[in-house]
């Protein structure tokens, strides 16, 4: 979308996005817990869905960090890498445990070292730790491990009691996070994310207002194993180590299927629990980055991954879904302005999206812009953006055939800027 037709589109829907005129500020330094990220660009976590069977590093996955590398992003936020075998989202899915962590170190080796001989200098990289809950699909067949009843999502996937995760399974989760953030450490990561977003177990927690015991009912208890585990981690390792998450401010859903709402008010965004919430992860437990996203993949992808064509017909313009995005970014970042936020949504906007990010960050929205699909079409957007030569033919056209891919059972790529690798997976997947 150029930037004619950007405006002429807001013009029309009535709303103002807060476009810079200029991408100068994605050039300068952030300072993270004592590590400085080089530019305010990131990879945002978009999981390949190509590692080997056992969770270690493939050649594919190997490839995309490359790339990845190459193009000069200051921070990586590496994708979803399970803690326990149960809680994979596929059978490739990463998992980090003691057999496979030598494959992660070299891969975050290979990847600081080509960034440094490409760009003069390392990213930051982080490791996103992650139990998918509901998603859990570790074998190829569907292996649910639920938080609660929900009918919302159980009208496509069905599910029974059998399925909600106990107390005490619960209960264990915040020593195998502690585990794996250890290792990530060991393996060079410059810190870990506790996942929780999209949907995913710690994600669906938040909106467990009906579930009997610890994890369920009031606003403490659905927030205890998330805490729980953020507290476990930063006693594994030490104060240099990035603790972070990728937290779902707002999951698009009414009371009592969804977090960031109000009951009564169906499904607009209300953030009042998200901002407590938040409170407690930096003023208590000393969170200093948090990544911010809405929605999920799986049932409203157009509020994170907003398209132009998609698996469904969406019932707002991508426009607006981009602007709800920023303006539940802007709510958090004006609540804790010394809190570094890394903001989301832009690969929609194709050649207008660097504009979107500078003004983001000029207008305190969020503090670092990140990619995800622009990252897989286009893994050289950080450094062309900063040379000024950004170039249009290369974006993501948002038309979700990556995600297509994906849900078909297959691995995740661009198939169509990178269509030597990607579009014969495609075919042999999707297209039979």
């Amino acid at each position: 979308m150029n930037l004619q037709k950007l405006k002429s589109e807001c013009e029309k829907l009535n709303i103002t996005l807060p476009l810079a005129t200029g991408t100068d500020v994605l050039g300068e330094a952030v300072s993270l817990s004592g590590k400085t990220v080089h530019n305010r660009l990131a990879v945002q976590p978009m999981e390949g869905c190509d590692g080997e069977s056992d969770g270690s590093v493939s050649d594919l996955v190997r490839r995309r960090y490359l790339r990845f590398a190459n193009g000069g992003a200051g921070l990586i936020w590496a994708e979803a890498t399970a803690v326990v075998n149960e809680g994979r989202a596929n059978p490739r899915q990463l998992m980090l445990n003691g057999k496979t962590a030598d494959s992660f170190k070299s891969l975050v080796e290979i990847t600081k070292e080509n960034c440094l001989k490409q760009n003069g200098y390392e990213p930051v990289i982080i490791c996103q730790l992650t139990h998918s809950g509901r998603q859990s699909n570790p074998t190829g067949k569907p292996a649910p491990i639920i938080a609660y009843r929900n009918a919302l999502f159980e009208k496509t996937r069905p599910a029974d009691d059998g399925m909600i995760a106990a107390d005490d399974y619960l209960a264990t989760l915040p020593y195998r996070f502690a585990e794996a953030a250890a290792l990530a450490k060991e393996c060079g990561f410059d810190g870990a994310d506790v996942k929780c977003c999209h949907g995913y177990l710690f994600a669906e927690l938040l909106s467990a207002y009906g579930r009997k015991g610890i994890y369920g009912g009031s606003f403490e208890n659905r927030t205890r194993l998330y805490t729980d585990t953020l507290r476990a981690v930063k006693s594994a390792v030490s104060n240099s180590f990035i603790v972070t998450s990728r937290l779902n401010a707002y999951d698009g859903f009414e009371y009592p299927f969804g977090f960031g709402v109000r009951e009564g008010e169906g499904d607009a965004p209300c953030l009042d629990e998200t901002i407590k919430l938040i409170d407690m992860l930096h003023n208590t437990l000393g969170i200093g980055l948090i990544n911010i996203t809405i929605g999920n993949p799986y049932v409203n992808p157009h509020l994170n991954r907003p398209f132009n064509k998609g698996g469904y017909s969406a019932p707002e313009h991508p426009l607006c879904s981009v602007l709800k995005m920023i303006n539940c970014t802007a709510e958090i970042k004006a609540a804790f302005p010394d809190l570094k936020v890394v903001g989301s949504s832009y690969s929609y906007l194709g050649e207008a999206a660097p504009l979107l990010a500078a003004g983001e960050v000029q207008n305190g929205v969020c503090d670092i812009a990140g990619f995800g699909r622009m990252a897989i079409a286009y893994p050289d957007f950080a450094r062309d953006i900063i040379a000024g030569s950004f170039d249009k033919n290369k974006c993501c056209l948002a038309c979700s055939k990556c995600s297509e891919m994906m849900r078909a059972g297959g691995v995740a790529g661009c198939v169509v800027k990178d269509s030597e690798v990607y579009l014969p997976l495609y075919k042999e997947c999707v297209l039979k």
